[in-house]
């Protein structure tokens, strides 16, 4: 589910170079989605996720164009507030499930994978493979046409819309893909805990996959397997100090927050472009 989280932002951030904090928003769109169609008709997985991707692109097209005009503070503020509200939104509507959310029930897997094949293999495997096929689209995505297009913009747009390129319209698309893959993350995430709630998409999912993508390189997409390894370990660091401690409740639940917190200002002071992405300067300039 990092993974791909942290593919979004690289795309939207790191190539494009829109600044958002509202990934987290644009995951609970592709959650809600899937466990819909999950909950209301007998459908693979897959299409579930289809849904999401669908759903998510849709609402960050829309988004894109209505921020189409907006950029640094001024966008990841209008993000920052869609990733505050969708959660306190989602808590209005009946079927969205309310505070106790929506369950994602995604069945037991086949019978001819055997007994010893659990639900957690399951969901492991397809989690995997979902990542793989995002990391490869997303890939072959960075390094076509549009890619080169969205680095052009974010270096000089006059520069780009001069050579011909629609600055607005690049802009959007980036925003469409790369809300699609933070849907088919939501879904995903979704996935692994059974449970579509708002509480799940809070803002400090968004803030730590800035934290993670910045610590992979904001525009190195292999990084993002590291963003998401260092994302995976900062709860279970969490819960080795709350156990020194006395298995501390306040410190289970605050201290991964603070970690992340503290990570994005370390990284931002000194190395604005990511610990990964300096590495791999450091590798190129010495080989």
């Amino acid at each position: 589910m990092y993974t791909i989280g942290l593919a979004s932002i690289v795309l939207l951030t790191g190539y494009s170079g829109q600044v958002s904090l509202g990934n987290g928003a644009l995951m609970a769109v592709g959650g809600y989605s899937a466990a819909l169609t999950l909950s209301n008709f007998s459908v693979p997985v897959w299409v579930a996720f289809l849904v999401a991707i669908a759903a998510a692109s849709i609402f960050g097209a829309i988004l894109g164009y209505a921020a189409a005009r907006l950029s640094g503070p001024y966008l990841a503020g209008t993000t920052l507030a869609l990733a505050v509200g969708m959660p306190a939104l989602a808590n209005q509507f009946e079927f969205l499930g309310g505070e106790q959310g929506i369950i994602f029930d995604i069945g037991m897997p086949p019978a001819r994978f055997g007994e010893e094949f659990t639900l957690y293999k399951w969901y492991f495997w397809i989690a995997a493979l979902t990542a793989l096929i995002a990391l490869y689209f997303t890939s072959n995505v960075l390094y076509s046409r549009f890619g080169r297009t969205w680095r052009a913009v974010r270096g000089n747009a006059l520069a780009a819309e001069l050579a011909g390129v629609n600055a607005g319209r690049t802009k959007v698309l980036a925003f469409t893909v790369s809300s699609a893959l933070a849907g088919l993350a939501g879904a995903v995430l979704a996935m692994t805990i059974s449970l579509v709630s708002p509480s799940a998409f809070s803002l400090a999912l968004s803030f730590s996959l800035v934290t993670g993508a910045v610590l992979a390189g904001i525009s190195s997409l292999p990084g993002v397997m590291l963003g998401a390894v260092i994302l995976v370990a900062i709860p279970e660091i969490a819960d080795v100090v709350a156990h020194r401690l006395g298995d501390s409740e306040n410190v289970t639940t605050y201290l991964p927050s603070l970690i992340v917190s503290v990570l994005l200002i370390l990284s931002v002071i000194f190395t604005p472009n990511g610990p990964g992405e300096n590495l791999r300067k450091h590798r190129k300039k010495h080989a």
